[in-house]
């Protein structure tokens, strides 16, 4: 299994507040954001990723149960790494974000063309952003959910594929990101914009309240 990345880490000085079970750069940048030290703790990738983690979706799974069950099993896993690993014992934080949109799940797309698709889709529609955060350590785990509604404006197919054409939608659930470019796209939002970036910060911050991360 991968050690975590020293060189990844916020403060390789002083011990992390928590290990962060994630290799997305917009969640730790959000961690960054409210003064959280962390290191991550990576898991394997595709084809050999870990089974415990696999984010595929479960027949007839709606995407609230879907989104709650991968941050929980990846926090789980985690809090299982940090003993096999012998890492200094700290909480570790998980998270996972999905696309609802017409009552069907919108994970990340394959390829360009899929990307394409998606955004087609979700023109001038309003979706759903649930992103759930769960936090473990030895004794306990915790999680919370996010919901929010997000519009599109009426997309072009010339303006869809400028954006797929900037590799920007291509590791992101819905094809997008909102803090990037496809912040053009968006007329309105209801909920919580760290949440679609990927963390939403005020849950994260009452769960590591919960863990004496945060005063």
């Amino acid at each position: 299994m991968p050690e975590i990345a020293a060189s990844e880490a916020v403060d390789d000085i002083k011990a992390p507040q928590i290990y962060l079970a994630s290799r997305s750069p917009r969640r730790r940048e959000l961690l960054k954001q409210i003064g959280i030290r962390f290191r991550p703790l990576l898991f394997r990738l595709p084809p050999r990723e870990d089974p415990e983690v696999s984010e595929a979706v479960l027949p007839g799974e709606a995407a609230i149960d879907y989104v709650q069950r991968i941050a929980l099993a990846k926090a789980e896993h985690g809090r299982r790494l940090v003993t096999w690993r012998n890492l200094p014992p700290c909480p570790v934080l998980a998270a996972d974000t999905t696309i609802e949109f017409e009552g069907e799940i919108i994970g990340k797309p394959v390829d360009e063309e899929d990307a394409v698709r998606i955004l087609k889709c979700l023109s001038g529609q309003t979706h759903r952003v649930l992103t759930a955060v769960s936090v473990a350590d030895a004794a306990h785990i915790e999680s919370a959910l996010s919901i929010s509604e997000v519009r599109f404006s009426p997309l072009d197919e010339a303006g869809i594929r400028r954006y797929v054409a900037t590799g920007e939608p291509l590791d992101k659930a819905g094809a997008y990101g909102i803090q990037g470019g496809a912040g053009l796209f968006i007329q309105h939002l209801v909920g919580s914009f760290s949440g679609v970036v990927g963390l939403p910060l005020f849950e994260t911050g009452e769960l590591l309240r919960q863990f004496k991360v945060m005063p």
